[in-house]
């Protein structure tokens, strides 16, 4: 699978606000947005009038990179969400938040989800006791995500023993045994992440 191998500080100031893909170094003063805030390249500092399909396509670029995804993988996570009943949109949101990747970003287990993806990938976590080492995973209520025994002894994990973390309310944590646990699936009003669910279903209705 193809994926994005520029500097990721570049979409961020292309998208106009923090993605959130580098940890710490978005928290602090070297994060790109705080040093150029316009978009990257030549005529990044244009100002320039947007179309409604720019609109929505900027909204669905700025969700893809976001959940670090590519455009086929979130096409078909936008056609499983038209399948389920009730609004697209959301059903959208929720997918994309139920993601073992980014369920284990929500845990406070990686600063990124580029890192989460990278720990699931190298087989740090189980679920529900099982390997789980596929990021795109799909969890569900009463999952219970763990990291390995045998990982638990690294320098990462023993540093985030010594953190306090503060999880969503559709999951809990117990850093001390470093596992976590989805005691509920999200709900809209759950979702913090910045995003105009309206605009990406407006663009893939056309």
């Amino acid at each position: 699978m193809s994926r994005y191998t520029d500097a990721n500080c570049k979409l961020c100031r292309r998208e106009g606000q923090k993605l959130f893909l580098k940890g710490e170094r978005c928290y602090s003063s070297k994060c790109a947005i705080e040093r150029r805030n316009y978009a990257p390249g030549q005529h990044g500092q244009a100002r320039k009038k947007q179309s409604d399909y720019g609109l929505q396509l900027r909204e669905k670029q700025k969700a893809k990179r976001f959940y670090g995804m590519q455009e086929t993988q979130f096409r078909n996570l936008f056609d499983k969400a038209a399948q389920k009943q009730g609004k697209t949109g959301e059903n959208l949101l929720i997918l994309l938040e139920t993601r073992l990747d980014n369920v284990i970003f929500r845990l406070g287990f990686a600063a990124s989800r580029k890192e989460a993806r990278q720990l699931v990938t190298h087989g740090h976590f189980t679920i529900n006791g099982k390997k789980a080492n596929i990021p795109s995973m799909e969890v569900k209520a009463g999952d219970v995500i763990k990291v390995k025994e045998k990982s638990a002894s690294s320098p990462k994990f023993k540093e985030i023993k010594e953190m306090s973390i503060t999880v969503p309310s559709w999951m809990t944590v117990d850093v001390d045994k470093l596992e976590g646990k989805v005691v509920a699936m999200p709900r809209r009003e759950d979702i913090d992440t910045p995003i105009a669910e309206h605009l990406i279903v407006e663009l893939y209705s056309k």
